[in-house]
């Protein structure tokens, strides 16, 4: 007997499982769907709002709430109420550090290299597990409001996501619960929107401008018969509405001559004042005073202020435009119209900026906030396979290569080359009977790797013992259309071969991923938690063995209390390495590598004073 589908909330026959469209914001988060009279709408459900505020909640008694009732606890609970959470996917400390008082909660610098965690109260997450909290909700509001299993999404990200923040979208993705049929960079999907409309003959180059929470890109876009093509991309994945709202609360500490670091320690005062600043902005955008008061503190301003308080931040996204303008080898003349996506171009100097600099009105009738969402809706209805009239083409937004001799990068897939694409190059061995060869794999335009970033290293072994030179070793880059990156590595002479999916070194691996979602299915806690303890010994003990062998080297740029006191923390988080309590470790790893960290500085500068001196390090 054949299986057939009713969707309660509309009363249709489905063929298929919805497949929804997910804008995963910094601010706010959406879900839509097409309707059975094919039109693209976002899901309401019970009267909480279109829009789902990106924002968790944590309680002493360990609930977790998500969305509008999270948001409420953003001034009473600051220090566990995560927000902004899209700006640490697939980032390092050494990426945020200088915005990390811009966060109220605690991020954790456990070492630069690898993935942020978030600490709330004796409990550390990633920003995957974070996002993944804000999916579920989303997903778990579709379900209610369509009365139906929502298993499989699209969800967007900015054009100039890198592959670790693609990859982290992803894995936060299949934590939920969701099959992530594709990533789609989010101008894509704007125009979508926007040109779903357009007649088969038309033509028309156009530029999405969009300027979120927290992100923000520019895209040159060609439609043509239905297709999509993205020319170029350009954007800053740390430039939004937030930097708007900051720029106002400093104006405010200015203007009341405040104490900068008192009030970002006082975290209540900190998050009021922001909060107290995104009024003002929204405001603003209607008329041309503000005046109200936190906390006593008077907080007025003016539109003309703040528009020279951001004046510095939307000029960088007039560069942007400039830039992808050039990549796509065109001028603003070449371009006939203007999208405007995300809730920051609401902002009148935002638009008269940028109509300014493209010299003609810009289109902004379909809400800004919700543009991507219902782009998404619409590639998941192309990808359902009810829309046979649209195709899409997208960019890789950064260069794709490897290491090469004296830490040169060697580009293989150049940025804005259309994807899914293959690419390859030839390369040897640099010394007589090399066996194996280090596969360092990057992303970035600048000539020298270190200035890039580093997604992925494996070794090519087994190569047969022959003259430098010598060897023939293809590889080669296969970039699907999501972004994500296959890296082939062969040996011609012998048939050697190695295949690695890149994982940046950021990401979850696909293992873990399946593990921990098989664990929140079946509520197997404890498979969870041996898994997170395992992962805290294993950092714990690599640090033990980091400063250790510090200590050996270095002792005497050390003064004895120093030494002292690194040996007693040391010894500390070896007491706890047996230990099965994860917080316990982490903390400790923690507090170890605040107390050691800035002897490594003083070494640096010690090593640059020498050098300044004519000696060699």
């Amino acid at each position: 007997m054949a299986k057939v589908s009713i969707n309660l909330a509309t009363g249709s026959i489905q063929k298929e499982e919805i497949i929804v469209g997910i804008d995963l914001g910094t601010t706010n988060s959406l879900v839509a769907f097409i309707t059975p009279e094919q039109e693209p709408l976002i899901i309401n459900d019970s009267g909480k709002g279109l829009l789902v505020p990106s924002v968790i909640h944590f309680s002493p008694s360990g609930e977790i709430s998500v969305g509008n009732e999270a948001k409420e606890f953003l001034i009473t609970d600051p220090e566990n109420t995560i927000f902004s959470v899209k700006r640490l996917l697939g980032r390092s400390y050494k990426d945020i550090e200088s915005h990390k008082d811009f966060f109220s909660y605690k991020v954790i610098d456990d070492d630069t290299e690898s993935l942020v965690k978030v600490k709330v109260g004796d409990t550390f997450y990633t920003p995957i597990e974070l996002s993944s909290l804000i999916l579920k909700e989303l997903k778990e509001r579709a379900e209610h409001a369509l009365k139906t299993p929502v298993n499989r999404a699209v969800i967007t990200v900015p054009a100039y996501f890198n592959d670790s923040q693609r990859q982290a979208t992803r894995d936060a993705g299949k934590l939920a619960g969701i099959d992530v049929l594709r990533i789609v960079n989010e101008p894509t999907a704007a125009s979508l929107a926007y040109g779903i409309g357009l007649s088969a003959n038309e033509s028309k180059t156009i530029a999405v401008y969009d300027l979120g929470g927290g992100t923000f890109d520019v895209s040159i876009l060609q439609i043509q018969n239905g297709i999509f093509e993205v020319l170029a991309t350009n954007g800053n994945t740390y430039l939004g509405g937030d930097d708007f709202d900051r720029a106002i609360l400093n104006y405010w500490i200015e203007q009341n001559k405040l104490d900068a670091a008192a009030v970002s320690a006082n975290k209540e005062l900190a998050q009021a004042l922001r909060l107290k600043a995104e009024e003002a902005k929204i405001a603003l955008t209607t008329q041309n005073l503000f005046n109200d008061t936190v906390n006593g503190i008077p907080c007025a301003i003016t539109r003309q202020v703040f528009e020279s308080l951001i004046a510095d931040k939307v000029q960088e996204t007039i560069t942007c435009c400039k830039n992808a303008l050039a990549d796509a080898g065109l001028t603003t003349a070449d371009i006939q119209e203007v999208i405007m996506v995300g809730g920051s171009t609401r902002t009148p100097f935002v638009k008269q900026s940028v109509s300014e600099f493209f010299k003609r009105p810009v289109h902004d009738q379909i809400n800004p906030d919700q543009v991507v969402a219902l782009g998404a809706a619409i590639q998941a209805d192309i990808l359902a396979g009810n829309r046979k009239d649209i195709l899409l083409l997208d960019v890789t937004p950064l260069s794709l290569g490897i290491e090469t001799m004296g830490g040169l990068m060697d580009v293989i897939i150049p940025r804005n080359a259309k994807v899914p694409t293959k690419a390859g190059r030839q390369y040897t061995t640099s010394v007589d009977g090399q066996v194996n060869l280090k596969v360092a794999v990057y992303q970035g335009e600048r000539d020298l790797v270190k200035e890039n970033r580093k997604l992925a290293e494996f070794e090519l072994k087994g190569i047969p013992a022959m003259p430098a030179g010598l060897p023939k070793v293809d590889i080669n880059f296969l970039l699907n259309a999501d972004g994500i990156l296959t890296v082939e590595a062969l040996e011609l002479r012998s048939g050697v071969k190695q295949q690695v999916e890149v994982k940046p070194t950021y990401g979850l691996t696909d293992n873990q991923v399946e593990q921990m979602l098989m664990d929140s299915i079946t509520h197997a806690k404890d498979d969870v938690s041996q898994r997170m303890i395992i992962e805290a010994q294993t950092e714990a003990s690599q640090m033990v063995y980091t400063v250790q062998r510090f200590l050996e080297k270095n002792a005497s740029y050390l003064s004895e209390q120093e030494i002292s006191h690194t040996r007693k923390l040391t010894d500390e988080l070896k007491s706890l390495l047996q230990s099965t309590d994860k917080d316990a470790i982490l903390k400790k790893t923690d507090e170890l590598n605040d107390f050691t960290r800035p002897f490594a500085e003083r070494l640096m500068d010690e090593a640059i004073g020498k050098a300044m001196k004519g000696k060699s390090i």
